[in-house]
């Protein structure tokens, strides 16, 4: 699959829902762990991800090319998610141990452990930080979209994003600093 477009080209164009259903596999749970950065339910953020998939398959949004087609998709996901919070205005917090967590199945039960506690250590930091923060820290680390896509996808300028980047960066280490965490990099 070539970034998912072929597949949404498939599934547009000629009516292949083979093609919608492979969008999905590839691209849900990520698209579930981004929005959950904005809304801060993993459960909202599910719906949204839902509402996302239904809105290509009932509205086929035409898609251009102008950007990476999960950049696009996840520009559409982010604009669903606010759509929801100007609706509903307001955010709930769902527990760090909701959140799925991604252990390396062949590392030793002692790192896995040690690996966990850093990673929930992370997200705990992470949730205190402004949620402009959070976004561009997900979507550039958790996601591995370059600074231009992030930028594209929150919809600010290149320069813009890496001083968000910056201060978000910045912001986490010492939220990881005040909490005790070791061996912060810059």
């Amino acid at each position: 699959m070539d970034n998912g477009a072929s597949s949404y080209r498939r599934f547009r164009d000629n009516g292949d829902v083979h093609g919608l259903d492979e969008i999905i596999i590839e691209y849900s749970d990520g698209l579930i762990l981004y929005l959950t950065s904005i809304v801060g339910n993993i459960h909202t953020a599910e719906e949204l991800t839902e509402d996302t998939f239904v809105l290509l398959g009932t509205k086929k949004p035409k898609y251009k090319g102008k950007s990476s087609f999960k950049t696009w998709l996840y520009a559409i996901g982010r604009n669903i998610a606010f759509d929801h919070l100007r609706k509903y205005a307001k955010k709930t917090c769902i527990s760090i141990d909701d959140t799925p967590e991604m252990i390396d199945e062949e590392t030793a039960v002692e790192e896995s452990y040690i690996k966990k506690e850093q990673q929930i250590m992370v997200h705990k930091a992470m949730r205190k930080l402004n949620p402009k923060y959070q976004q561009v820290l997900w979507l550039i680390y958790f996601e591995g979209f370059s600074n231009k896509e992030a930028a594209k996808i929150m919809k600010k300028s290149l320069r813009s994003l890496e001083s968000i980047l910056y201060r978000a960066r910045n912001s986490l280490r010492a939220q990881l600093e005040t909490e005790g965490f070791e061996n912060v990099e810059a």
